[in-house]
């Protein structure tokens, strides 16, 4: 009977300790790039692999980060340099207290592509050439061999921490120009942008498809950050350590 009672008694803290693992939940929120490049991959197979889910908040870099700093999430992600973040949380106003009060931690790096109409002739820009388009220097394609056309530049809004680093890579900082189609989520950008002739955009190699044409240009990379309150816990450290190892293969960056 006491063998008995104490195989019954291993099995329940067996069954606990795998109950308490499934029932764990990581709460993650950022904007387009991180999430759909690296967490939405990411979310089954580490879930299957661990046990832990992974909930998903869609907004942008900057709001997640406020979010993360109000106690909402467990972790933030932007797909920015944690200085660039805190900078572009001093532009949006958005308090969170002591930046050595978080720890960010480096994902992989993710590169922003260029992307025109299916028609559009024009199929390599530089860096100079972007710049130009961007800040309206360059305001139609003829002047870049295409067609006698004016370019319609397309903006995602709500993803800040793409749209700056786009600005420092490609752009030296200059600010964008005032007229552009609004766009929200990158997916929309990039039907305007099929839908569009005269369109150009950019965005995470998660947008592409085969209804845009990628335009060739420099290598323009940013790396991709997980904002923590203090240190990762253990849960977020087994997230972090799936993305570095096995979960690596599933990234779409």
């Amino acid at each position: 009977m006491k063998r008995v009672a104490t195989k019954l008694a291993v099995f329940f803290m067996v069954a606990a300790g795998t109950s308490l693992a499934f029932g764990e939940e990581i709460t993650v929120g950022g904007g387009g790039a991180p999430i759909d490049g690296i967490f939405r991959p990411v979310k089954e197979p580490f879930e299957k692999a661990t046990g832990i889910s992974i909930k998903l908040n869609f907004s942008s870099a900057t709001l997640a980060f406020k979010q993360l700093a109000d106690g909402g999430l467990d972790a933030s992600t932007a797909g920015v340099a944690y200085p660039d973040l805190l900078k572009a949380m001093d532009k949006e106003k958005l308090e969170v207290g002591a930046p050595s009060a978080y720890t960010a931690t480096v994902l992989g790096s993710s590169n922003i592509f260029t992307i025109v109409n299916k028609d559009n002739p024009v199929g390599k820009l530089s860096k100079d050439q972007i710049k130009g388009i961007f800040t309206g220097k360059i305001g139609n394609w003829k002047e870049l061999g295409g067609n006698d056309a004016p370019i319609i530049v397309v903006l995602s809004k709500i993803n800040p921490a793409t749209n700056a680093a786009y600005k420092k890579l490609a752009l030296s900082d200059e600010p964008y120009l005032a007229d552009v189609l609004d766009a929200g989520r990158f997916e929309d950008l990039r039907d305007k942008v099929a839908s569009t002739p005269e369109a150009i955009g950019f965005g995470p190699a998660s947008m592409l498809d085969q209804s845009v044409k990628t335009v060739q240009t420099p290598e323009f990379s940013r790396p991709v950050i997980l904002v923590t309150k203090g240190q990762p816990t253990p849960k977020l450290q087994k997230l972090i350590d799936f993305i570095h190892g096995d979960g690596k293969k599933y990234l779409k960056l």
